[in-house]
């Protein structure tokens, strides 16, 4: 499945309303389940956010957001948000969304360092960042929780590979 790739417009919040319906991709988010539109709404439409979207037969199947950070001495930094729609999990969105992502912030957004949270429990997300060249930094242990008990969250960045120290 070969999605398009581009950015978030307003007409697109319902599809990642839709998304965001679902307890299992609600379970892997640091929000509560039952979002209103404007709750979901306002989690990624903000000018510090830069967000793209997977879009498959006219509907947004997927999305990845780019938290850019607003002080002075880390603006190379962000950290990333995504969500693929569960009904298509594993046709490639969530490659598509990281491969288009990573190209954006090396190249466009002059982001050094790219990080993300991720629940333990979560393997294939894991794996996914791995191949794209995140790497595990550590684990906030007992920090979120999910489903009636506490859990550790895996902390992962990705470094430009164009960046080189002291240059």
């Amino acid at each position: 499945m070969k999605p398009v790739i581009r950015h978030l417009e307003s007409l697109d919040n319902p599809d990642i309303f839709d998304i965001y319906s679902y307890a299992s991709v609600m379970e892997h988010t640091s929000q509560l389940q039952y979002l209103s539109t404007d709750a979901v709404a306002s989690l990624f439409n903000s000018p510090q956010n830069y967000t793209l979207v997977a879009e498959h037969d006219s509907k947004v199947v997927g999305h990845v957001t780019v938290f850019q950070s607003i002080k002075v001495r880390t603006k190379h930094c962000a950290s990333l948000a995504i969500a693929v729609h569960p009904e298509i999990h594993g046709k490639g969105i969530g490659k598509a969304l990281m491969n288009a992502v990573i190209d954006q912030s090396d190249n466009w957004l002059n982001i050094t360092r790219l990080e993300l949270e991720v629940h333990e429990d979560n393997l294939g997300a894991i794996s996914l960042y791995k191949r794209m060249g995140f790497e595990i930094e550590g684990t906030k242990r007992l920090s979120t929780f999910k489903s009636g008990k506490y859990i550790d969250t895996v902390i992962m960045s990705r470094i430009n590979p164009s960046y080189q120290l002291g240059a």
